[in-house]
């Protein structure tokens, strides 16, 4: 650990080195190499008429003492780094967000450089103070957490909001990886159901029933209506006329909700009460989106094996998902009272489609079709 090892991991020469980039190479080793080598460091850095500031020396010596004895904590660590006064803030007052340094796609890491480099411009102008952000002084931290917000939301020259950009770009891995996930467990849906010794047959007596039923429920104001509704979309489109595709629609929706609740009749309070408790439809709408592809695959292809007259209560459920093969459990980690909660309102829906009955048991219909209706679920849009 000496001034070479920091040009080396900065990229720049002696002269050029910022705060910033010292403090990184110094957390780069461990924290005993580094408090040994701070004085030479030091004197180094002075000959190379780069002295930076007594504050820093003192604050790179405390963090790293601290470090050492183990009292620092992450959040510590990522402060201190922060108060050099080039280290962007990995999560702004506004809750924007740096991406992992390792998880960094293209365009994260250009607006990240960006924004360094225009941090060491402000340190160059005066706007930044690194000795007052070493120090602890407040207002000087609020005015560089300012300075970043007021960054992130100003168009580039090439129009391109940093911020925007960045959200962006997370958005669209997080679906590509969505989407991988999806291709997958459809192939293993696939192909569980066509190794099943009997395909089972469309009841169409319960379907018609099942299909008037819907109807029926569907066009009544609250609970469960306005979530069938949303699951299926039916609140920005007209719902078909052939019963097959009706409860198709409803049940896929179930697994994959397409849209959100209905806003209309909320009160301008109730829309920007961002503190208020959740409604309960809000509630069983956000259980649905957060079961996994691989509870859905396990659940179904469970149910698929053994058919109706078998129990699939939430608790039957979460115990088939937990001793599934169907899944990878080395990769894949389930809780059983996690899961058995997050189907709670599943098995209820179920019953409203005549998936279950009122004791929570498959029916025909259900073993026809919930297989069908999480293919339809997974299945790329036309």
């Amino acid at each position: 650990m000496d001034l070479d090892f920091v040009c080396t991991h900065a990229g720049r020469p002696a002269p050029d080195l910022t705060r910033r980039d010292v403090a990184r190479a110094l957390l780069a080793v461990p924290s005993g190499v580094a408090l040994v080598a701070l004085p030479d460091l030091r004197r180094a850095l002075l000959a190379m008429g780069n002295p930076l500031s007594s504050p820093f020396w003192e604050s790179a010596r405390a963090a790293l003492s601290s470090i050492e004895s183990g009292a620092a904590t992450v959040g510590d660590v990522q402060r201190w780094a922060e108060s050099t006064g080039s280290e962007p803030i990995l999560m702004t007052p506004s809750y924007f967000v740096w991406p992992e340094e390792e998880e960094r796609g293209p365009v994260a890491e250009e607006m990240f450089a960006r924004l360094v480099a225009y941090l060491e411009e402000r340190i160059d102008a005066g706007d930044v103070d690194p000795d007052a952000l070493a120090g602890g002084d407040l207002p000087a931290r609020r005015a560089y957490e300012e300075l970043q917000e007021e960054w992130l939301s100003t168009p580039l020259p090439d129009g391109r909001v940093p911020g925007f950009a960045v959200n962006d770009e997370q958005d669209e891995e997080l679906f590509a990886v969505w989407d991988e996930e999806e291709a997958f467990a459809l192939s293993e849906l696939r192909r569980i159901i066509g190794e099943l010794p009997m395909q089972p047959d469309l009841p169409i007596g319960e379907l018609r029933r099942a299909g008037t039923r819907l109807r029926e429920l569907l066009g009544l104001p609250g609970y469960p209506a306005n979530v069938l509704r949303a699951c299926a979309g039916f609140d920005d489109q007209p719902m078909p006329d052939d019963d097959e595709e009706l409860w198709l629609a409803v049940a896929a929706g179930i697994t994959g909700p397409v849209s959100d609740l209905s806003e209309e009749g909320d009160t301008l309070e109730e829309f920007t009460d961002l503190e208020g408790e959740l409604s309960y439809e809000d509630t069983v709408l956000a259980n649905l989106c957060a079961i996994q592809h691989a509870d859905w695959l396990a659940a179904v292809a469970a149910l698929a094996r053994l058919g109706p007259g078998v129990l699939a209560s939430p608790e039957r459920v979460a115990r088939l998902i937990g001793e599934s093969e169907d899944i990878d459990v080395d990769e894949y980690e389930v809780d059983d009272l996690a899961t058995e909660s997050l189907f709670q309102p599943v098995v209820g829906l179920w019953a409203y489609l005549g998936i279950v009955n009122e004791d929570d048991v498959l029916t025909p219909l259900g073993w026809w079709g919930l297989p069908k209706a999480l293919e339809r679920a997974w299945s790329p849009a036309d």
